[in-house]
């Protein structure tokens, strides 16, 4: 069996049996409480430059599908980030078993039907993902819901390619140009919070940016992605499908959740 998982034998209530960082107090998902939020004020826009016409492989980790970049340009910068730029390392999926959950945070108790996970590293202070990914301020992800609806044409460009990557591990290159800016909604309005990564190790070192405006995407584009397996070929009935893989929310505590502009 996996270190971890989402099934009751290795799912989120036994990651902080193997993973200690996962009982701290800076831990993500969270529930957004519109309740609790405080304004940011005016900060800078948000500043996103993403490279389009470069190769980048679709990945199945065993958990989600994974977009990686491999390293090619793209910049952000602004917002609650200040002036330090991060760079974009992969992107991923979590989803439900059904329409209408499987986003990992949710606002005011109601979830969504997916999440986009954009995962930025941060250049100016660190020289590796990997190194920034052990700091308070080492990694910054966007966070985008998705919604049950009309066909998503940008994302579909990943949805086509599931079938080549339904086991662990399997990898393909995505040759089609594709552009991440067209993945996110207008930048009008976005809640932020310190947080963590939402799989193991847990570690602390997320800024979130998550958009208040959801995307749509299809109901036969979620079902594809729920036809993902969370084993290798060679495991047989092991290779279950991946029909959710979402951390259920945490608490806020004293963190401060700040709300910057729009609807």
């Amino acid at each position: 069996m996996a270190d971890w998982g989402y099934t009751c034998e290795n799912g989120p209530a036994t990651w902080i049996e193997k993973f200690p960082e996962a009982r701290g107090a800076r831990q993500s998902p969270v529930d957004i409480d519109t309740s609790r939020i405080s304004s940011g004020g005016s900060a800078p826009p948000l500043n996103m430059k993403y490279s389009v016409n470069h190769p980048r492989s679709v990945v199945n980790p065993g958990y989600c599908w994974r977009v990686d970049e491999n390293g090619y340009h793209s910049e952000l910068r602004g917002g609650p980030l200040g002036k330090d730029v991060y760079k974009l390392e992969q992107w991923h999926c979590h989803w439900g078993a059904k329409n209408g959950e499987g986003s990992e945070h949710t606002v005011d108790g109601r979830a969504f039907s997916g999440e986009l996970h954009f995962v930025h590293w941060n250049t100016s202070k660190y020289n590796s993902f990997s190194e920034a990914a052990g700091q308070p301020d080492g990694l910054a992800v966007l966070g985008v819901f998705l919604m049950a609806g009309s066909k998503n044409e940008e994302l579909d460009k990943v949805i086509r390619l599931l079938p080549f990557v339904t086991h662990k591990n399997d990898k393909v290159t995505l040759s089609d140009p594709l552009d991440p800016l067209k993945l996110l909604p207008p930048p009008k309005g976005y809640w932020t919070y310190p947080g963590s990564l939402t799989t193991p190790p847990c570690t602390e070192s997320v800024t979130w940016i998550l958009f208040k405006q959801p995307i749509q995407v299809s109901a036969d584009q979620l079902a594809s992605m729920r036809k993902l397996k969370c084993g290798e070929a060679s495991c047989g009935v092991e290779a279950m499908e991946l029909l959710y893989n979402y951390r259920p929310t945490l608490p806020l505590g004293n963190r401060d959740l700040r709300d910057f502009g729009g609807n």
